[in-house]
């Protein structure tokens, strides 16, 4: 342990550290990225680590994951294919607002558990915002049914929600083990929050007859604007998802499948273009990542290395060890319900990041790594779909509120929370039955 400032205890300072961190993160006066970023210098600069110990600490499979992901993601947007697949959704409902809003819903989780939630959401809240303004129906419903379901569909894949890419990396999980032990409860909860968000919205909504025509109207083959990309950019995709499902075979971890797939296709999207032109087309490129996000992981990173070296995760390990005796079924239980409410609370990144060291710290007393196994399905399923909660629960939840608003739709706080609780709260009843059944 590192002599730290004033010879303070290193459990402790690393403690008050971490909390200080949390609740600067919390009251969102200052962005969370320079909040992670100054506790990690706080966690450096009193002692608590030394730069290579902070630096060991930073995930960088789960940095990689993420940017190549957004490279991907931000090259493929400008061909338009995201906005086809709303347009197209749309008109395959025949212009009804009930149909269209349950169509949306389930593009919006089919994408996320292919991309990411926050980046469907920025995708697909334009577009939606159109329809609705075409149909002369209130966008509240499309837009909260697309925040669930953004969630909901990002939790059934390793590199649809950040929370996951997080376990993925540290706990050796691979995508086919998401895809096998998730995709089955997520797609029951998909369809259960369907139905209920039909009988809460759907029925209700209404528009004319001419409105609908106009809906009807729309060419989604206006909106693709670069043909070739759009071929290019489905190429690449393909190939990626195809790594991840033969990730052990092959021998990559995802961050590596990721920046290749980024760098392929950033060479193919540069490769017919002058030099001083691919500069400005690499800028561009390099623009759309969010650096906010992966800065704010590092940080975070570090911060959570801190109070493990110091043994406060250790300590919580045992109490929650010594709480459940041990035993696989209640542990999985207080896990789910316990991250369920609290990434509610607050935003679910910080919290599982948190929260995985201190599973790890239960393997050898439950048996091993393969025996803790559920736990970390019950960490992603509490995580993941409890960031539905509240406003404040999820990345994409905030980043859907800040669209609306800037569009004149009213998404505060309690708007949505007042509907969106007791949906986490039927998912989290359908994860808590599922894992009882499947593995306990």
């Amino acid at each position: 342990m590192h002599t730290t400032v004033f010879g303070l205890n290193p459990l402790w300072l690393s403690t008050a550290i971490l909390i200080l961190t949390y609740v600067v993160i919390m009251t969102e006066r200052l962005n969370r990225a320079i909040v992670a970023g100054v506790g990690a210098c706080v966690m450096i600069a009193s002692g608590v680590l030394d730069q290579p110990s902070a630096i060991a600490g930073v995930d960088f499979n789960t940095i990689m994951l993420l940017a190549g992901m957004m490279i991907i993601v931000g090259i493929s947007r400008r061909s338009g294919m995201f906005q086809y697949v709303a347009i197209w959704t749309a008109k395959r409902a025949r212009g009804r607002p009930a149909g269209i809003l349950i169509g949306l819903a389930l593009a919006t989780g089919l994408l996320s558990a292919l991309l990411d939630n926050v980046t469907t959401v920025l995708l697909v809240v334009p577009v939606t915002l159109a329809i609705a303004g075409e149909l002369r129906v209130p966008a509240f419903p499309f837009l909260f049914a697309e925040v669930i379901a953004s969630n909901i569909g990002g939790t059934a894949t390793l590199i649809g929600d950040p929370p996951n890419i997080l376990i993925g990396s540290k706990a050796h999980l691979s995508f086919n083990d998401f895809v096998l032990n998730l995709t089955p409860v997520i797609l029951v909860v998909l369809a259960a929050t369907a139905l209920i968000l039909h009988f809460q919205y759907g029925r209700k909504l209404r528009t004319d007859e001419e409105h609908r025509v106009r809906v009807l109207a729309m060419n989604e083959r206006d909106v693709i604007t670069d043909v070739l990309l759009l071929r290019q950019s489905l190429a690449v995709i393909l190939v990626v998802i195809a790594a991840f499902v033969l990730a052990r075979r092959i021998g990559l971890e995802p961050g590596s499948i990721a920046m290749f797939g980024a760098t392929l296709l950033v060479l193919l999207d540069n490769w017919a273009h002058p030099a001083h032109k691919q500069a400005e087309r690499v800028h561009q490129t390099f623009g759309d990542i969010e650096w906010i996000t992966l800065f704010f992981f590092m940080g975070l990173f570090i911060v959570v290395a801190g109070v493990e070296h110091a043994g406060l995760l250790r300590i919580l390990g045992e109490k929650l060890l010594a709480a459940t005796k041990g035993n696989l079924a209640l542990t999985a239980s207080a896990v789910l319900w316990g991250s369920a409410i609290l990434s509610a609370i607050v935003d679910n990144i910080p919290f599982v990041a948190t929260m995985i060291p201190l599973l790890q710290s239960l393997a050898p007393a439950m048996g091993g790594p393969q025996a803790i196994e559920p736990l970390w399905w019950a960490l992603s399923l509490g995580a993941c779909l409890g960031g539905n909660g509240t406003l404040i629960g999820a990345s994409a939840n905030l980043t859907t509120a800040g669209l609306a608003e800037r569009a004149g739709i009213p998404f505060g706080f309690w708007t949505y929370t007042r509907k969106a609780f007791p949906l986490m709260l039927v998912s989290i009843i359908i994860s808590q039955l599922y894992l009882l059944l499947r593995y306990l």
